[in-house]
């Protein structure tokens, strides 16, 4: 058992992953020496930095802070890491993100999302909705809230939005009281082996629900046994779920619509940001607020106020010139409903995606299913894989997905070459896609498109 009592000081082992650094923040708020290790720097680790957390680049204990009360790691860090044996060597409290997480969620009333995608945005939205109406949350989230330019924020109400991360049966830390099920599409089969084992273990996080606690979860999902006492369901447009969405209009890059449930209509809620998905997700996050009992009306001012997520749908130029969307998008079906969304809201452009594959193993288990959801849009630049924590794999690589596309404009190029090509051709329509490091190639082409 974890004791986070007394705390004071605090060194985390990959503290710029974007769970890790919700985690920096929260307890250098309550008052810990906060530090630690990252392999690279990152817009997030030097925002760290700024906010008084010492960050070193070097997988050296010399700069490492050698005597904390508590060290944290995210399991991406490799088995033989310097700083990691060394701790475990000296007996120093060492465990994992998850675990650090699920005790500080086990005194609060916690409100989890899992999901293999829309997570992010659905717990952020609730959050976001949650502060505004005045309800109040501690937020631990998996991406920067464009309203308040971080991933985590404290409140004096003990209620927790955390997201819980499927990777690594993460989720399995966490016994909330509210827990919402967006997808269960097959991901991280290095982890899971198959696409049922990864259902089960789904399965066996709603069923860590505590008594009496609610699970809101998409409907057409199945699964055996769902934990939970009372059930709801949500869905975009199907009136079968408990809450849907109708009326829908697109407008300059947003939406309006009408949210319905069993109770009443939420009539002409309004949503700034792009992608039809989102509107989904915001039903599933109506559905939590009207649970803890915000009215309606803050429900449709929390929504309407949403700027987003960084990197979900984010629009980073839109002008009458060129439009362009940066997407965390790393999975399949993520690819596809960003394309289709983006298609849909801007029909007379022409699309080009640059796509950054994340994890040899995810590659080559899910290259059928990139190839599909990358033939929808009009030209596709594939990057060379980000490994993340993975080796190189013989034999799998970004051409693995390109082969099985139909598609005839495919094109395997590089950084340099990929800003090359957009500089030649500055695309009406642009997206880049993917949860490795293309991010830090977005201002590049920003100032491209621009100049």
């Amino acid at each position: 058992m974890i004791n986070l009592q007394h705390i004071r000081s605090v060194y985390l082992i990959g503290i710029g992953g974007i769970g890790m650094s919700a985690l920096a923040r929260y307890f250098k708020e309550k008052g810990a020496e906060v530090s630690g290790y990252d392999r690279t720097s990152s817009a997030l680790t030097q925002k760290l930095s700024e906010e008084g957390i010492s960050v070193h680049y070097t997988e050296d204990i010399q700069q490492a802070n050698t005597s904390p009360d508590l060290v944290i790691y995210t399991p991406a860090i490799p088995k033989d890491h310097k700083e990691w044996m060394y701790f475990l060597e000296k007996q120093i409290p060492v465990y994992k993100r998850s675990e650090v997480l699920g005790a500080i969620a086990k005194n609060m009333f916690c409100i989890a999302i899992a999901g293999t995608h829309g997570k992010t945005t659905t717990s952020t939205l609730i959050a976001h909705i949650l502060r505004e109406s005045g309800y109040g949350c501690n937020a631990f989230l998996g991406g920067i809230s464009l309203n308040y330019h971080t991933n985590y924020w404290s409140s004096k109400n003990n209620v927790a939005v955390m997201e819980a991360d499927e990777y690594d049966r993460s989720f399995l830390q966490l016994a909330p009281d509210i827990a919402v099920l967006t997808a269960m599409d097959a991901d991280h089969l290095d982890i899971y082996g198959t696409a049922e084992s990864m259902v089960d273990a789904y399965m066996l996080f709603t069923r860590q629900i505590k008594v009496k606690g609610k699970l809101i979860y998409k409907y057409g999902l199945k699964g055996d046994n769902m934990g939970g006492e009372h059930h709801f369901t949500y869905s975009l447009r199907n009136e079968e779920a408990d809450s849907y969405a109708e009326n829908i209009c697109e407008h300059d890059g947003g939406y309006h619509f009408d949210i319905i449930n069993k109770k009443e209509t939420i009539e002409n809620v309004h949503l700034s940001i792009g992608g039809i998905h989102n509107i989904e997700n915001s039903v599933a996050a109506a559905t939590v607020a009207g649970l803890l009992g915000i009215p309606t009306i803050k429900i449709k001012q929390g929504i309407s106020s949403f700027k987003g997520v960084k990197r979900r749908f984010e629009y980073i130029l839109k002008n009458k010139y060129h439009i362009y969307i940066d997407d965390y998008a790393h999975h399949p079906e993520e690819l596809r409903a960003l394309i289709h969304s983006v298609k849909n809201l801007f029909p007379e452009k022409r699309c080009t995606i640059i796509f950054q594959p994340h994890l040899f193993s995810r590659t080559k288990d899910l290259c059928d299913q990139f190839a599909q959801a990358l033939d929808f849009s009009d030209e596709a630049i594939l990057l060379p894989i980000y490994p993340a924590r993975e080796k190189p794999v013989p034999g799998v690589s970004s051409s693995l997905i390109a082969d099985k596309m139909k598609n005839s404009h495919v094109l395997l190029l590089n950084k340099e070459k990929t800003l090359a090509h957009i500089k030649t051709h500055k695309p009406a329509l642009l997206l880049t896609a993917g949860a490795g490091d293309i991010d830090r190639m977005v201002d590049t082409i920003k100032n491209i498109l621009i100049d």
